[in-house]
């Protein structure tokens, strides 16, 4: 087998991010329960702290960008619970991979099926 050409631009989730982003994973699980997301949204900052959260991670987390996130060890799976909290949608998630505007990435999905 051999190993495949990664895509440019994309993040490959391998065992080197797993251990990056294992803080930042075990936060995003935490979300599961709606306590732990009430805690969150109460204080950011100290329920990042709680789970040691590297700068890098914590600056993704204030700054609401899923592509800083999965730079930071973050799994898609996991960081799904953190974009819930803040309503954030596959769209919206579609449109910052994009660097296109919500609006203009829905545009382009509907041109698409068309």
């Amino acid at each position: 087998m051999t190993k495949e050409e990664p895509i440019e631009g994309t993040v490959m989730f391998d065992g080197a991010q797993a251990i990056k982003g294992y803080a930042l994973n075990k936060m995003c699980y935490s979300f599961n329960r709606k306590e732990c997301r009430d805690a969150f949204l109460s204080d950011e900052e100290a329920y990042m702290d709680e789970y040691g959260l590297n700068e890098q991670q914590k600056q993704a987390i204030r700054d609401r960008v899923v592509l800083d996130l999965i730079a930071a060890g973050g799994n898609i799976y996991y960081l799904a619970k953190f974009a819930g909290i803040f309503g954030l949608g596959v769209q919206d998630v579609g449109a910052q991979q994009t660097g296109m505007s919500v609006e203009d990435f829905k545009e382009k999905l509907v041109q698409a099926g068309t």
